[in-house]
């Protein structure tokens, strides 16, 4: 037999249902603490190990880091083409 149960709450609703505890102020205070130093580094192996000092999640928190930064230089890159190309 198999039973399907369908709940329509908010992710709060469900947290709270839960009992997990709310890590929104952490969550920020370390979202704060990694712009700050991304706005700092002037190259991307300062962004990597920068990453490894904060990175919860070991290896793997580095490797999503890593896409991340790549990703954004990227975009930046291919704004800036684009914007220099206008002029």
């Amino acid at each position: 037999m198999k039973v399907n149960v369908e709940v329509d709450c908010t992710p709060e609703e469900a947290r709270r249902f839960l009992g997990l505890p709310d890590v929104a102020k952490a969550n920020d205070a370390y979202i704060e603490a990694i712009a700050k130093a991304m706005q700092g580094a002037g190259n991307v192996e300062q962004l990597q190990g920068y990453a490894k000092q904060l990175a919860p999640l070991g290896e793997l928190g580095v490797k999503l880091f890593q896409q991340f930064v790549e990703q954004g230089v990227s975009a930046a890159s291919a704004g800036f083409k684009s914007g220099s190309e206008k002029n």
